[in-house]
């Protein structure tokens, strides 16, 4: 299929988008807090996983999964809370990004809970070793830091994970159905012009 125009019927101002979708409901966008209260710390704790959304300079977008132990994040006080940035890959995608753009966004998850957890913010790479030798985990602390800022706190409605049946273990794919993670690794190195010996 030939790459489609999306600017042929593109929508370019948010009174168009109103228009079709209309205005949230006020108890929509009252939901939403500056600050970290007991239920958002009390959810940020017991969360296994969470995404974070980051931006560059030019507004090049990434979201990262960050997988850790619940509880491994500090949070400071009702506004700040830091996440530790574990040994992994080394692109540092998430850390460039900040260098150039504060701005972040997460996701936090709880599983078989439907409703998430957002907050957005403004973060800052620290390597504070007061805050990090407190997140220590099998004895390693790590080198970095997230400090993160809070700006808006809100816990988002349960329709994506419902829809999606995503902890109900029986609609999950069977394993042999699942694509090979290491045969598209390779086929995407291929694509760049790197082909691992066997």
């Amino acid at each position: 299929m030939e790459k489609v125009n999306f600017s042929r019927s593109a929508i370019t101002l948010e009174e168009e988008v109103r228009e079709i979708i209309g205005q949230p409901h006020e108890l929509i966008v009252k939901k939403s807090i500056p600050f970290l209260d007991e239920h958002c710390k009390k959810m940020i704790s017991v969360s296994p996983i969470f995404f974070l959304a980051t931006a560059n300079g030019e507004g090049k977008c990434d979201v990262s999964p960050r997988g850790d132990l619940p509880g491994t994040i500090s949070i400071l006080n009702k506004h700040q809370l830091v996440i530790p940035d574990r040994p992994g890959n080394r692109r540092l995608d998430s850390i460039i990004n900040i260098l150039s753009n504060p701005n972040v966004g997460l996701v936090f998850l709880i599983p078989g809970l439907e409703e998430v957890l957002r907050i957005n913010g403004r973060a800052t790479i620290i390597k504070d070793e007061k805050i990090l030798d407190k997140m220590s985990l099998k004895g390693k602390t790590p080198l970095l830091g997230i400090g993160i800022d809070v700006e808006e706190c809100y816990i988002h409605c349960p329709r994506a994970l419902k829809e999606s049946n995503i902890w109900n273990t029986s609609t999950w794919q069977k394993s042999e159905d699942l694509p090979l993670i290491l045969e598209v690794f390779n086929d995407h190195l291929k694509i760049n012009g790197v082909e691992l010996k066997k």
